[in-house]
């Protein structure tokens, strides 16, 4: 897995490329917990060139969302999610806890 971290003017956009599961999933933790370290909680993850996430990565994903959204601080928004990671989503039911936008731009945008 390689991440990849661009500070934007309102939001950090965070590229995940790879395979997320039980080894590297506290790498996307730590990438997360960096920026919301910085003081900055709105997160954009362009997953377009992700393969596969198990469900350590989706609870890194979870944590980093409660991590931005308390006191609405601000989120994490997920863009260009690939059809099976967004099936996999579904099943998991976090279609409901996470904006999910077609293209980083329509992400970046909304956030």
């Amino acid at each position: 897995m390689e991440i990849k971290t661009q500070r934007l003017k309102h939001c950090d956009l965070l590229s995940v490329m790879g395979k997320v599961d039980s080894y590297t999933a506290p790498d996307l933790s730590k990438a997360i917990e960096a920026v919301t370290k910085e003081g900055r909680y709105k997160i954009v993850l362009d997953v377009s060139k992700l393969e596969y996430m198990s469900s350590a990565g989706f609870r890194a994903l979870l944590v980093g969302q409660k991590v931005c959204k308390r006191y609405n601080r601000g989120e994490v928004v997920l863009a260009a999610v690939p059809t099976r990671i967004m099936e996999a989503l579904d099943l998991t039911g976090f279609t409901t806890l996470f904006k999910i936008f077609a293209d980083v731009t329509l992400a970046v945008g909304n956030i």
